[in-house]
């Protein structure tokens, strides 16, 4: 087994693990490494042809390629060492990463910081407990893009789409725009799961019609996806049989959630959240275990790239604080979701961030209009910004520098 000696490893090749490496080489980090399992760098973006990335870095629509692709680019001017088509294995609470690879063999891997950068998965039918057999045709939405965006694949003639997530709308143009009927978008929930802006141009646009409070309740066919029943849903959150018929398609496409992916922290022993289900972390995106840090989706799934690429280079500078010993935990405060929010990042601060910029993410429990969201501090409004609408598809980024020391807890409230 190889030993490798570093600085900082990053676990992730996504926006958030680019971010971070580069934020540490300009800091002035020498040795970097970037792990990455598949087989080139840039995470879920390479397979985002789309437009929309970037509005707030770089002020300009970028794909998702392109937006990966200044990072990955930046990467390689600093030097930074990379492995993909690397697997790790395992993550100790003293900073040893286990990985294996058919190049490197396997690998030991000791930093002085870590962090963690491994994005989310999406939900799978098995979560949502269709009933029915388990024939082909009944793929994930993401899965649906890498098959034609990466794969020059059409997986299907006909397709009804379970979840109004954002991958799921934006595929119900894609596929659309590649000669796939797509019969219509069943949502579960009663309001929309993804941002409007989406509804909008890639349903409205595109005369493809979306059924709230409507599920998929049995998928038919052996071998192959042949038709599909959904129904209205009750207010008790049931199916209503009286309300069920019969789709004839070829393909379902699962649009329906996301999980950040942390299998290697919850191993590692690191403190989950439970609303979230990613990492606990501080004002730096310091986890539980001390030197080990967290970014992106793998701490909560974020709405905007921006916020992903920003949590890390946050993870960058507080990693780099932490090797220099920079940075003591001191006195923490907890941030506190009050009306109307959901959770927010991170759950804890630095009592003592006097004269320091914190980056507070949330998202609303449900949609209001006209709205405040608050800081408050002990019954002190450190922060009051407001708001046309508040919808729980979009997080809300809020930045504030505290004038002194911080004597309780922050409470977010939107109201």
């Amino acid at each position: 087994m190889n030993t490798l000696s570093y600085d900082i490893a990053v676990i992730g090749g996504g926006p958030a693990g680019l971010a971070a490496a580069v934020k540490a080489r300009e800091l002035g980090m020498d040795r970097i490494l970037l792990v990455e399992r598949d087989y080139e760098l840039g995470g879920i973006l390479q397979q985002c042809i789309h437009d929309g990335f970037g509005l707030l870095r770089f002020k300009k629509q970028l794909s998702g390629c392109q937006y990966a692709q200044k990072f990955i680019d930046l990467v390689a001017e600093g030097g930074i060492d990379v492995l993909c088509d690397t697997m790790v294995l395992e993550l100790t609470d003293d900073r040893r990463i286990y990985a294996v690879s058919a190049q490197e063999g396997l690998l030991e891997i000791r930093a002085q910081a870590v962090i963690l950068a491994m994005g989310c998965r999406e939900r799978t039918r098995s979560q949502v407990s269709i009933m029915g057999s388990r024939p082909a045709g009944v793929l994930t939405a993401g899965s649906v893009q890498r098959y034609i965006n990466m794969e020059g694949y059409l997986p299907g003639k006909k397709a009804v789409i379970l979840g109004s997530g954002d991958i799921g709308l934006i595929m119900a143009r894609r596929m659309t725009l590649e000669g796939i009927e797509v019969e219509g978008v069943y949502e579960v929930m009663s309001s929309l799961g993804g941002l409007r802006r989406n509804k909008v141009q890639c349903l409205d646009d595109y005369g493809i019609s979306l059924h709230l409070s409507t599920t998929v309740t049995k998928i038919h066919g052996n071998k192959r996806v042949e038709a599909v029943t959904v129904a209205l849903v009750g207010s008790d959150g049931k199916p209503v049989r009286e309300t069920e018929r019969v789709i004839p398609c070829d393909l379902l496409v699962l649009s329906v959630g996301l999980i950040p992916e942390n299998e290697l922290s919850r191993k590692a022993g690191v403190q989950l959240h439970p609303v979230t289900r990613g990492p606990v972390v501080d004002d730096t995106m310091m986890t539980s275990i001390p030197g080990v840090f967290a970014a992106g989706n793998v701490v909560a799934v974020f709405d905007l790239v921006d916020y992903v690429s920003r949590s890390g280079e946050i993870a960058a500078q507080g990693a780099v604080d932490f090797i220099r010993r920079q940075s003591a935990r001191g006195n923490m405060v907890d941030t506190v979701a009050g009306s109307n929010v959901g959770f927010v990042l991170p759950q804890r601060v630095n009592a003592d961030c006097g004269g320091k910029e914190i980056n507070l993410y949330l998202r609303v429990r449900k949609p209001m209009k006209d709205v405040r969201a608050e800081i408050v501090c002990n019954g002190k409004i450190l922060k009051s910004t407001r708001y046309g609408v508040a919808n729980p598809p979009e997080m809300i980024a809020l930045r504030f520098v505290p004038d002194g020391p911080l004597d309780g807890p922050l409470t977010v409230d939107v109201r």
